[in-house]
């Protein structure tokens, strides 16, 4: 049985930093991409950033040079490290893999505000 688990969200003040972990069992990211997804309220879910089984990483244009991607493939988690939040970041985050992307984390809340 697949199993994300989110970790590491909270409140943050604007220009602050998180890093946000999803940990993995019976499923290995090393040879399945991963991605973080993010959702605000009243708005659709957002890719946010990937990392193919390979290490390659993209990220939306709306965090690129802020977020940073990786992974640590022998503590089987995917790492999203978010640094200059701002208030727009807010919402719950997920990651997601899978051959057909199909499981899920239940996702971490992390809410930007002063």
């Amino acid at each position: 049985q697949v199993q994300l688990v989110e970790s590491g969200g909270g409140l943050v003040q604007p220009g602050g930093s998180l890093r946000l972990s999803c940990a993995a069992s019976g499923i290995t990211f090393s040879i399945n991409a991963v991605g973080w997804y993010r959702q605000a309220p009243g708005k659709e879910r957002e890719l946010v950033a990937t990392i193919s089984s390979g290490g390659s990483t993209t990220y939306a244009d709306s965090v690129k040079g802020r977020f940073t991607i990786s992974r640590d493939i022998a503590k089987n988690t995917v790492y999203l490290r978010m640094n200059s939040l701002k208030p727009e970041d807010t919402g719950v985050y997920c990651c997601n893999t899978g051959e057909r992307s199909q499981y899920w984390g239940h996702g971490t809340q992390v809410t930007v505000s002063s």
